[in-house]
């Protein structure tokens, strides 16, 4: 009788390890079923094999209760295991890609630079930055063509540009604090 429910135990066991290889190692179902196979067997055998049906009882709810549990820890702990993280996709953050093209990082250079407004910016448009044309979008209301505009940053490939107001070099001159 022991040695019947030691094999049962036993296949219990090897059907949680075989669950966690599936976990683990995606045999594509295939483990699953025999995890399965191995658990709805040994939980059989301990009814058959003690004379108590408590045993088989408590073996069952255990089962039942600890297969699923354990599952739960499995799936939130792997992605943080480093075989884990080989394996599942990590999404690239949206800057860290779309700002390191070299495209993007020629417009780093307009940084506090000033240009002129080739279009109407509502919110969108084309700035004139040093004799090129830029695709622009404004940060606060509408900008009307001609209007003097400053590149306030450059985020994701975006160049972002407030209206400024013309300087006027005659006022600086005659400003007796300079």
């Amino acid at each position: 009788m022991t040695s019947s429910l030691g094999l049962a135990y036993t296949l219990i066991a090897i059907g949680v390890l075989l669950l966690i290889a599936e976990v683990f190692l995606g045999g594509g179902g295939v483990l699953f079923g025999l995890s399965l196979a191995a658990l709805v067997i040994g939980v059989a055998m301990t009814f058959f094999a003690s004379n108590d049906p408590t045993i088989g009882l408590a073996t069952l709810i255990g089962v039942f209760l600890g297969a699923p549990l354990l599952g739960t820890v499995l799936v939130r702990i792997w992605p943080r295991t480093p075989w884990g993280r080989r394996m599942l996709l990590q999404a690239p953050q949206d800057d860290a890609t779309v700002a390191q093209m070299p495209v993007n990082l020629e417009l780093e250079h307009y940084r506090g630079q000033f240009g002129r407004a080739l279009s109407p910016l509502r919110p969108s448009g084309v700035a004139d930055f040093d004799g090129r044309r830029v695709d622009v979008l404004t940060e606060g209301g509408p900008v009307e063509a001609g209007e003097l505009v400053r590149c306030l940053e450059v985020r994701a490939g975006r160049v972002i540009v407030r209206r400024v107001d013309p300087i006027d070099l005659n006022s600086l001159e005659n400003d007796p604090v300079a």
